[in-house]
């Protein structure tokens, strides 16, 4: 970007952001004319605050191109035949001036450098969208995270699987500017698992050679107790302690079901387990009069089996491809991983089965009244946390409910059933916050009380790949009819006549 036209761009911001003043129609101005002027005001603040974040995106673009351009400004101005310690000095001097001017440490801008350089040079589509306000800072930031590592083919087919509604592949979910920061790094990871050119089971190989517990003093003499470990083991773990937190929650329980769960992973970690014991030993809040355990040997509690949703495709299961399983509230995991857990019999995991023809997962619900159990793990499958736009509650902490309640004439089946956490299931009912338009595969949208709407952030599901025989035999369906997977029902059955009378 020339000076010319970077000051071009920055009498634009400028002039965008004082035309925000003016957008909000007051109370005075409305009166005469809209029916209720309160609304109107809100409204205007609403769509003021759309565009400051627009326009905050259109900034963050500009920076990067500042950045970048005082970089590459300052290093044409180096000699030729310069040594490679000057040059380290230079890129030092580069860091400390960014640093200075925008009043941060060289740590941040040394990482907006290299956050500059990989938007302007690999990720093409991704400063386009930032510059016109269709993707915040944050999002543009797990754009450069999660394509670091891949070579310039991967990252630009990632980007363009999320940014350019024309690939052969585009995500059918909402718009990447649509999702939260969290949800949308949630996605891209999912898709550079699947994707990646090296194995996930290589890199899992390697991954586990870095298992590791860290320990860090913090202040007011607490401190930071974290483990890097196996994604099923960490999921079992937090599963596990969530559900023994839950069942020691009661009227005369004080602490918060985070303090429980704290309470509960160090009783396991030191061994003390849990066991019948003498009466709680605890103390009174003065406050409530309740009595608050602060010994969780006080209270006798079975280890409960906490249920966690492994996503396996069917001929992944079977061994025949390496394809990544999914396990719900974590993501991608190895094929092995998931053949093991389900090999094992553990029952704290739950085998979903999808369909080899377009990856969806088997059907597994059924209509009644009351919301049967298979239903409950349907929607938890469907929705995998809050459906809430945003929300990244996971689905074991939520609550199923109908859209279009019993006794209003609304039915117990899937396109009326939505997953809430409990925050969002009390907004449900107490305001005029709408869920919308659920489907068999497709969690509600949401209208707010403005009367905008907000898509639902469903799975955009992927057909899983097929055993070298079976794949063969797709492609010679014109000459073998009835090896096409669009008509077969019973997948066994196609392996079958794949592999022989022997099968």
């Amino acid at each position: 970007m020339e000076k010319s036209t970077a000051d071009g761009a920055l009498e634009v911001i400028r002039a965008s952001v004082a035309a925000l003043a003016v957008v909000v129609p007051g109370p005075e101005s409305a009166g005469a004319c809209v029916p209720d002027p309160l609304r109107a005001e809100a409204d205007g603040w609403l769509d003021s605050l759309q565009e400051a974040c627009r326009l905050q995106a259109a900034t963050a673009a500009f920076i990067v191109h500042a950045a970048a351009g005082f970089a590459d400004a300052t290093r044409a101005m180096s000699p030729p035949d310069e040594q490679p310690h000057q040059r380290l000095a230079q890129e030092m001097g580069i860091v400390s001036e960014l640093a200075c001017v925008m009043t941060v440490s060289e740590r941040t801008a040394s990482a907006l450098l290299g956050q500059s350089h990989e938007l302007i040079t690999t990720l093409p589509l991704t400063l386009a969208a930032l510059q016109e306000g269709d993707l915040s800072w944050q999002h543009a930031r797990v754009m450069v995270d999660e394509t670091t590592d891949l070579d310039a083919a991967g990252a630009a087919a990632l980007e363009a699987h999320f940014l350019d509604p024309d690939a052969p592949d585009a995500a059918k979910r909402c718009p990447a500017g649509g999702l939260v920061p969290s949800r949308f790094r949630a996605n891209a990871r999912a898709w550079r698992e699947r994707h990646h050119p090296e194995s996930i089971e290589r890199r899992h190989a390697k991954g586990f050679l870095d298992r590791r517990l860290e320990y860090a003093p913090d202040r007011d003499g607490m401190a930071w107790l974290s483990a890097y470990l196996p994604a099923d083991q960490a999921a079992g773990i937090w599963n596990r302690t969530t559900a023994a937190a839950r069942a020691l929650q009661g009227p005369a329980e004080g602490r918060t079901l985070t303090q429980l769960r704290a309470d509960v992973a160090a009783k396991l970690l030191l061994g003390a387990g849990f066991t019948p014991s003498s009466p709680a030993d605890g103390s009174t809040d003065t406050a409530s009069g309740n009595v608050l355990v602060t010994d969780v040997d006080a209270v006798p509690v079975s280890s409960p089996a906490a249920q966690v949703l492994v996503t396996v495709p069917v001929f992944a299961l079977m061994g025949l491809t390496d394809e990544p399983a999914d396990l719900d509230g974590y993501g991608p995991i190895p094929a092995s991983m998931a053949r093991k857990l389900v090999a094992d019999g553990s029952s704290s995991f739950r085998r979903i089965l999808v369909d080899p023809r377009d990856g969806a997962p088997l059907e597994i619900g059924r209509n009644s009244y009351r919301i049967p159990p298979a239903m409950r793990q349907w929607l938890r499958l469907r929705d995998r946390q809050c459906s809430f736009p945003g929300c990244n509650n996971q689905s074991l902490d939520n609550e199923a409910d109908h859209i279009l309640a019993w006794a209003d004439g609304g039915t117990t089946g899937l396109s009326n059933l939505g997953q809430l956490c409990r925050k969002h299931h009390r907004l449900k009912h107490t305001t005029t916050w709408t869920p919308t338009g659920a489907c068999n595969d497709k969690p509600p949208g949401w209208t707010s009380p403005t009367g905008r709407h907000y898509p639902s952030e469903h799975h955009d599901w992927e057909p899983p790949q097929l055993p070298a025989a079976l794949q063969d035999a797709v492609n010679d369906r014109k000459r073998e009819p009835s090896m096409d997977l669009e008509h077969v029902s019973d997948p066994d059955l196609a392996i079958a006549k794949v592999r022989g009378p022997s099968w």
